[in-house]
């Protein structure tokens, strides 16, 4: 930042915002840019010393950038420049935000210095994006007992073996992680964790896990997680499980059907599955009814679906009649090659296809439509079946020309409503 962006206070001035409360100006001081931040040293005496005591860093994407792009993430560029910063910080630093961007390092020495630094000054946040290879946690990472959230890409998850969890996390994201085999039978205790998020992980069957607490899960990319296992928690209601390609051995891990999963989930309020997922829950039969009508669902997003596909649009209408309280449906359509319609079509147009009401379905969104007999047959018997339906939204797929997409307007526009209320909303696509 340069001297002209701060307004210099003449002697017959009165100076507001040196004489604003300390704990106003931290909260300034932190939602600057850090290097910005560290220039308000040059305001004025009063302001030389303000920036060490921040509470937050954030050696951040964007500081990262404007030193990296110039290959300057050593000794003679960011990674001095952070030194330098940390060396002058006095006090406690609560939060943390370091991004690793992907240029050449001889070794992770100096983030092992930084990590070392957080442990001793009873860090609360703590953000580690690394976009270079995979960086092994040293032990005293494990050793900040006043952690509530942690954040952590490509890095190689391995706790000293006396380790037994982070007992205040309340925050858990893990992306690109690698478990290894030491945690093997070691459960880790994470009282007070609300939110779990694993993305990319591998080894997760290791990831063993007491969440007594844990509201919220998301797991995407990680076939071999130990699900019943994570949703051993009656706090759980929101849950998304997307594989996001297909899994041939997936239950080779953990034997599992969709009735088994949703008995785990007893207060599950919002679902998100993926087609691959439900496609593994069920592959040896898809059942009309389930043991257990899922009674706490109220939302329900279906990803990467396929309804030309017979098989898909029989596990979506096993999770409709079997969700009695409904109230808000989402489904993400996909773009994958031409298949045979007929037998979906057919199914569709058969008198007891979904021989049930959605009583309580009020807001439906259809993400993607292509415009295949089998979609345009489903929107028209979701109208024909909802009766509190309010709100239904359709955005056709960004790949279809003007004429195609003109024409499916023309055609669910004209579909036949139980609910008298209900109203259809066509959008652009999405390109």
């Amino acid at each position: 930042m340069e001297r002209n962006k701060w307004r210099v206070v003449g002697s017959g001035e009165e100076d507001r915002i040196s004489n604003l409360p300390e704990h106003l100006i931290d909260s300034i001081l932190e939602r600057l840019p850090i290097e910005d931040a560290v220039r308000t040293s040059i305001i004025s005496k009063k302001w030389r010393h303000k920036w060490t005591t921040m509470s937050t860093l954030a050696f951040d994407e964007h500081f990262s950038k404007k030193f990296a792009k110039n290959r300057a993430f050593d000794h003679n560029g960011v990674i001095r420049i952070m030194n330098k910063v940390l060396i002058l910080h006095k006090g406690p630093i609560s939060k943390f935000h370091l991004h690793i961007p992907n240029i050449f390092l001889d070794n992770f020495q100096e983030v092992d210095q930084f990590m070392l630094l957080l442990s001793r000054n009873n860090v609360r946040e703590l953000i580690l994006t690394n976009l270079n290879r995979c960086y092994e946690l040293p032990s005293y990472l494990f050793s900040c007992p006043e952690l509530t959230k942690l954040e952590l890409q490509k890095c190689r998850f391995k706790p000293p073996l006396e380790f037994e969890g982070f007992l205040n996390l309340e925050e858990l994201l893990l992306k690109d992680i690698d478990f290894g085999s030491r945690l093997c039978g070691t459960k880790i205790k994470l009282p007070q964790l609300k939110k779990l998020t694993l993305h990319m992980c591998k080894n997760v069957y290791n990831f063993n896990i007491k969440a007594t607490k844990l509201r919220i899960l998301t797991v995407a990319a990680c076939p071999d997680a130990m699900l019943l296992q994570l949703f051993d928690s009656p706090c759980l209601f929101v849950a998304g499980i997307a594989l996001k390609k297909p899994i041939q051995d997936f239950v080779g891990v953990e034997k599992m059907n969709l009735a088994t999963m949703l008995s785990n989930l007893p207060r599950i309020e919002h679902f998100y599955v993926d087609s691959h997922f439900l496609k593994c829950l069920i592959a040896e039969k898809i059942p009309k009814l389930l043991p257990h009508a899922i009674y706490s669902v109220k939302r329900l997003a279906l990803l990467h679906y396929q309804l030309a596909d017979l098989h898909q649009l029989r596990s979506v209408l096993c999770l409709l009649r079997n969700s009695p309280n409904l109230e808000t449906l989402c489904i993400f359509m996909a773009m994958v090659p031409q298949v045979d319609v007929g037998p979906a079509s057919n199914h569709l147009e058969s008198p007891n296809c979904l021989d049930c009401t959605l009583n309580r379905l009020q807001t439906v969104e259809i993400t993607c439509l292509e415009g295949s007999k089998p979609e345009l047959l489903f929107i028209k018997l979701l109208l024909a079946h909802s009766p509190s339906l309010d709100k239904f939204t359709i955005t056709p797929s960004g790949a279809l020309d003007g004429k195609k997409i003109l024409d499916i307007a023309k055609d669910v526009m004209q579909y036949p409503r139980i609910s008298p209320k209900a109203k259809m909303f066509y959008l652009n696509p999405k390109r």
